[in-house]
């Protein structure tokens, strides 16, 4: 990637994150980037695809980011279960003042046919997918009803904290957490 698209992703980045998606736009983009707009063109053709690029690179980040702490963890079901809440309250303190990219963009773009449309469904789709595999390792019973319980905790607590009014809901939420995977 040249440096000039690197400066368009991450305007775009802190741009769309900071204001909405919607109501930035590409004229922005670019004179935040230092590059014209045929720059911005010639690299991603269009303002869809630097949302689908802005999304991906922060799904990466974010997974990249879970993947050391999962490790970190150890072996313990249980113990990763509380490590993803951990890992999302950190990412949460350093990249998510305004709640999660993905929820963020998911209340501008409901389309469907939206080409960043498959990112944020599929980020929460993994995440599900995530919960679930602990969830079958920490409980022999209703494995899924645990990993959507899991998950709603979990989404809660990336929203509230975006909103700011429930003080400390990842520790709430891990509250909750650690009482379910006691029972």
């Amino acid at each position: 990637m040249t440096p000039g698209a690197r400066r368009v992703l991450e305007a775009a980045e802190r741009l769309f994150y900071e204001h909405g998606i919607h109501a930035v736009g590409v004229d922005l983009i670019a004179a935040e980037a230092g590059v014209t707009k045929k720059t911005l063109y010639d690299r991603f053709g269009s303002k869809e695809q630097i949302v689908v690029e802005y999304l991906v690179g922060r799904d990466e980040r974010w997974r990249e980011l879970l993947a050391g702490r999962l490790a970190a963890a150890g072996e313990g079901a249980a113990a990763r279960v509380v490590a993803v809440f951990e890992a999302s309250r950190a990412w949460s303190a350093r990249y998510g003042a305004r709640g999660c990219s993905m929820i963020n963009a998911n209340a501008e773009i409901d389309d469907p046919a939206h080409p960043a449309h498959p990112v944020i469904t599929g980020q929460k789709r993994w995440m599900l997918d995530l919960f679930t595999g602990l969830a079958r390792e920490v409980d022999a019973g209703d494995a899924d009803r645990l990993a959507r319980t899991l998950m709603l905790l979990h989404e809660g607590a990336l929203v509230a904290h975006g909103v700011g009014v429930v003080p400390d809901p990842f520790g709430t939420a891990l509250d909750q957490v650690r009482e379910l995977l006691h029972r």
